[in-house]
């Protein structure tokens, strides 16, 4: 395995860099104060116009072919701005465009992952409901046949992108007694349709300016050609699809991860206290040099496993170890950042602040911590070590 990155892949993360630096930084604040998820989508617009909105998929798609190691990279650098950013990105690409990219036929992606990828369309992944999170296979979103079309009913919870997106794919039951075993269909739903609704949720304790939103579904008609893969086999769709998605985001956390650590040095060199800057105290010292040794961490496993992705490999234990130890990771960092930061890391104006309300989200959505180590336990239990 060799980590270097190609020429391209350096010129990718330089771009994003700068991107990041120039459009999305500078409104990072704005973006969370105002709970502004316009502005995210003006991002999202410019950053399609850099071809950022298709980085992972193929460029006959529409995309520029760059694979996970590729949005691993977007992610991460975007993160060092800002994490609604960051998540509204990887919601329109690592879940709805890599849930049609996996499951799609032909014409679906030429027509829906392409003007994804694009950034024509904003895509969003809709699974979760009221009584479905961790229990993703309990959905009452229900899909009835008749004639051409299926009938949907039903509400889903928390979905990012859901009140912005023009193409969201939709988990729903087409049998409660098979459940996970066939009974759980996908679904290609374009908004705005007759009988959808999308209600915004404000006020979230981080990722304020991500749009997130409860989705309400009453006799929404679907065209049978709309149905993602084939009848019953969505929930298989779903967890491939979050299989990948997991790695994505623990690519955010190193980026969020690498911008507290060097908050946190260059505050330390500045501040003095008792005649001398805190950098020169041990206790902060450590902290730092524990910061360290976690994003090292993190970043070789994200980056390993992105490139088994790309080789091919099914990752369900190593996408849920990439989620489960980069997200309780950050955790650790940005409460160290907090406590470097003293006072300052407490208030609002700082960025620390932000990053530690943002942080939090990533040990609960796209599967709890609590359903990562249940996945890792039943492949190792199943498969057996390495």
């Amino acid at each position: 395995m060799d980590f270097t990155f190609t020429e391209e892949q350096v010129m990718l993360r330089d771009m994003v860099k700068k991107f990041a630096d120039n459009e999305v930084r500078p409104l990072a604040r704005q973006i969370d104060k105002e709970q502004n998820a316009d502005l995210i989508k003006q991002i999202l617009k410019k950053g399609a116009e850099l071809g950022l909105t298709g980085i992972p998929f193929p460029e006959a798609y529409g995309g520029s072919g760059m694979g996970e190691m590729g949005y691993c990279i977007l992610l991460e650098e975007l993160s060092y701005a800002c994490a609604s950013t960051t998540v509204t990105f990887g919601a329109h690409m690592g879940l709805a465009g890599m849930s049609i990219f996996i499951g799609g036929n032909e014409t679906q992606k030429q027509k829906y992952l392409t003007a994804l990828a694009r950034g024509e369309k904003i895509g969003a992944y809709a699974l979760t409901e009221p009584g479905a999170g961790s229990d993703a296979a309990n959905l009452q979103l229900s899909a009835r046949k008749e004639g051409g079309h299926y009938v949907l009913n039903g509400t889903k919870l928390w979905i990012t992108n859901g009140d912005i997106a023009d193409i969201i794919v939709v988990y729903a039951s087409t049998d409660a007694k098979l459940k996970a075993r066939g009974g759980i269909t996908a679904f290609i739903v374009e908004t705005p349709t007759t009988g959808f609704t999308a209600n915004r949720i404000h006020d979230k304790m981080g990722l304020r300016g991500s749009a997130t939103a409860e989705l309400v579904f009453q006799d929404v008609r679907v065209p049978e050609e709309n149905v993602l893969g084939t009848v019953g086999r969505g929930f298989m769709i779903a967890m491939e699809t979050l299989d990948e998605s997991r790695l994505s985001l623990a690519a955010g956390c190193l980026g969020a991860a690498k911008e507290l650590m060097s908050m946190s040095a260059d505050f330390a060199k500045k501040r003095v206290a008792f005649g001398a800057p805190i950098a020169s105290f041990q206790a902060i010292q450590w902290m730092l040099a524990e910061m360290a040794a976690e994003i090292y961490q993190m970043e070789s496993i994200i980056y390993r496993t992105a490139w088994l992705f790309d080789q091919g490999k099914k990752i369900p234990r190593e996408g849920a170890i990439c989620k489960l130890f980069c997200s309780e990771a950050l955790d650790r960092i940005v409460d160290k950042a907090v406590q470097i930061h003293g006072g300052n890391g407490f208030m609002g104006e700082h960025p620390v602040e932000r990053f530690y309300r943002d942080s939090r989200i990533n040990r609960i959505f796209e599967g709890t911590n609590e359903i990562q180590r249940i996945v890792i336990a039943e492949d190792i239990l199943k498969k057996g070590g390495y």
